[in-house]
């Protein structure tokens, strides 16, 4: 699988990413020089491997669970353990491979970081059941039960006997355990934690995949993540027994580099199975079936069962994260609310899916966050976090809420989250692509809208040039492309006085119409530069700053869900509808001499399926449902659109 640095490709990002941290995987060059660059990259691989080998012992084990089911797990011991000196162990649960396998096969990188590697600890690494080399059965995002019996078993049990086989049998710990995980893995931590193993003293559930429904990567409020889904279910597939990773990850043949194009002719979303995934993955079809917020979704919400949670918890984001967004809030606000005496602190900074482990955190894409960042967290965070709750060192100091502040590129410290000191400021839409914080600010005569024609058969794309997979970087993209669109509305403010600074979700208010009986509606809170803003120095893309719209946070939202996301209930052609709902946390500031504009559009492909405004079952739709609709967007009177900031007060 071909992985380019700094992009990442739906929740394949976190496959990847899983495989080249521990190993297994290759960061292959483009170009003449390629073969050259992966001559090198193997060398350097090599001599990492070594240099892990002569530190470390390497252990692979079959730890049995409570039901008899035994899970593949690999361990790594300092070779100066004695008992004089233990560790403690820092733990990985993986449905993406412990790879290497073989007591002889030595990774690249062990734990988050090199800084974990030269403090010392016991990493294990475990395939979790029913993936690679362990027995059983998997289940997407297995469902915690909340009453057990003896030989009933989930995640949290599966971590509970792990720790407790860990404690027993390898020598030389200190009794102290701690989880850490990504994306899928991130899920394994939090899943870990609800009644929690005694040794189990620190968690950092990071990207936690939390409620695939309710924000994170399959639906965003009831619209399907198209790209990304289609991208991670042609890798991520049923197994029929233990298995290998293979020796190298073969791309799926898209037949072209245009994404755009693909999805479009793919047509309904049926296709993707009918055409491409056959009956060979049941796990998309879950995703795809399940268009409502069912009982199959609610049973996976593992935020829900964040009770009896005994261990600090330290819980990680990316601010452009493209998949696993709303996770780390809704880990950070349930343990509050279920579990208020656990130490609960949540961090977030300028990252991708995953950037702190991938990426040096100083960029996304021309728009600059002025320092290396994910050394930061990795160095003065996360270990000093581990090491105080682990190792019994001085406190890690750590506030309630780290947050990085992009726009001023600072981190902040806050005792909680959204900080006490926000206000809620109201941005009214106005005649004449007008956008203004003025509470005496009128949208014009009674009954007044701006309306565009949404054409299905011919979307507004996400990117400028959509390729097959979804580029991180769409997070703080330019957005230029978008506004001169006659189906996308713009409204923008006039250059701002002073600095705004919006710490928290940001929440549409809109009123809404559509001529046909269901449709999409995505907003965009985007950051006009001004045209004097200097251009990327170096600047081999050739980037224009100057006016560049920097997307800041954007959303969709399928109306047919405006009132119940269990009950999907029809608009009525041309009738003012209300849409309330929220676009996830910003932490950004909108600086003197920059415009905040907003866009509104009906659709965003292929990041997100297309709505055939026609209200039918989406999966079920045929390609003459995919109709031509006027949408409408009102200002005035009682069917005033707004969207409300919570801005820091001075």
């Amino acid at each position: 699988m071909q992985v380019e640095k700094g992009l990442c490709f739906g929740r394949v990002a976190a496959f990847a990413l899983c495989f080249l941290w521990l190993g297994a995987g290759t960061v292959w060059a483009r170009g003449e020089d390629g073969a050259e660059e992966k001559g090198k990259s193997a060398q350097q691989d090599a001599q990492a491997a070594a240099e892990i080998r002569e530190h470390y012992t390497k252990h692979d084990y079959r730890v049995p669970m409570r039901d008899g089911t035994r899970l593949f797990t690999s361990v790594y011991v300092p070779k100066d353990a004695s008992p004089a000196k233990t560790y403690p162990f820092l733990i990985e649960r993986t449905p993406y491979s412990v790879a290497p396998y073989g007591a002889d096969n030595y990774p690249k990188h062990l734990g988050p970081a090199l800084s974990f590697v030269k403090d010392g600890f016991i990493f294990v690494y475990q395939d979790v059941r029913g993936r690679y080399q362990s027995e059983g059965t998997f289940t997407e995002m297995t469902p915690h039960k909340e009453k057990k019996g003896p030989n009933d078993v989930d995640e949290s049990t599966d971590t509970y006997d792990t720790i407790e086989w860990l404690l027993r049998n390898v020598p030389n710990n200190n009794g102290k355990a701690g989880l850490y995980g990504i994306s899928y893995p991130g899920f394994y931590v939090a899943a870990g934690m609800p009644d929690t193993h005694p040794a189990l003293k620190a968690c950092s559930p990071q990207a936690p995949v939390t409620d695939l429904y309710m924000g994170d990567d399959a639906y965003h409020n009831g619209a399907f993540m198209l790209a990304a889904n289609f991208g991670f279910y042609v890798f991520f597939k049923p197994r029929t027994g233990l298995e290998f990773p293979p020796r190298r990850w073969r791309d799926f043949d898209y037949g072209t580099n245009d994404g755009y194009d693909f999805y479009l002719t793919m047509g309904p979303t049926s296709n993707a199975k009918k055409l491409y995934l056959k009956d060979a993955n049941f796990y998309w079809d879950d995703q795809v079936q399940h268009t409502n917020y069912d009982d199959y979704w609610k049973a996976r919400d593992i935020s829900a069962h964040m009770k009896n949670v005994h261990c600090a918890v330290l819980t990680v984001g990316g601010l452009f994260d493209a998949e696993d967004l709303v996770g780390p809030y809704r880990i950070f606000n349930s343990l509050a609310r279920m579990s208020p005496d656990t130490s609960n602190k949540l961090v977030e900074g300028p990252w991708v899916h995953g950037g702190w482990a991938g990426t040096k955190g100083d960029r996304l894409g021309p728009v600059s966050f002025a320092a290396e960042n994910s050394a930061y967290f990795n160095d003065q965070v996360l270990l000093p976090f581990f090491r105080q709750h682990l190792k019994d060192t001085e406190d890690a100091k750590l506030p309630t809420a780290l947050m990085f502040e992009t726009g001023t590129n600072v981190w902040r410290r806050y005792d909680t989250w959204p900080p006490k000191n926000v206000q809620a400021k109201t941005l009214h839409f106005l005649g004449g692509g007008k956008l203004s914080l003025d509470a005496a600010a009128k949208g014009g005569a009674n009954g007044a809208y701006d309306e565009y024609v949404s054409d299905p058969n011919r979307p507004v794309p996400f990117v400028e040039t959509p390729t097959t997979g979804v580029p991180q970087a769409y997070m703080d993209a330019d957005q230029r492309f978008a506004s001169k669109r006659p189906d996308v509305l713009v409204y923008e403010t006039d250059p701002l006085d002073e600095d705004v600074t919006v710490a928290g979700p940001v929440s549409p208010r809109l009123w809404v119409s559509t001529s046909g009986t269901d449709s999409d509606f995505i907003v965009k809170l985007i950051d006009v530069y001004p045209l004097d803003f200097p251009d990327p120095d170096p600047n081999p893309q050739e980037v224009r700053m100057g006016g560049y719209q920097q997307l800041v946070r954007g959303e969709p939202f399928r109306a047919k869900f405006r009132k119940s996301f269990e009950k999907p209930e029809a608009l009525k052609p041309n009738e003012p509808a209300a849409l309330d709902f929220e676009l996830p946390s910003i932490n950004h500031a909108f600086r003197r001499g920059h415009r905040i504009m907003v866009q509104i559009q009906s659709t965003w492909f292929p990041l997100v399926d297309r709505n055939p405004q026609k209200f039918v079952n989406i999966p079920d739709a045929k390609p003459e449902d995919f109709q031509k609709a006027i949408q409408r967007v009102y200002r005035s009177g009682e069917h005033a659109s707004t969207l409300i900031l919570p801005v820091l007060s001075k």
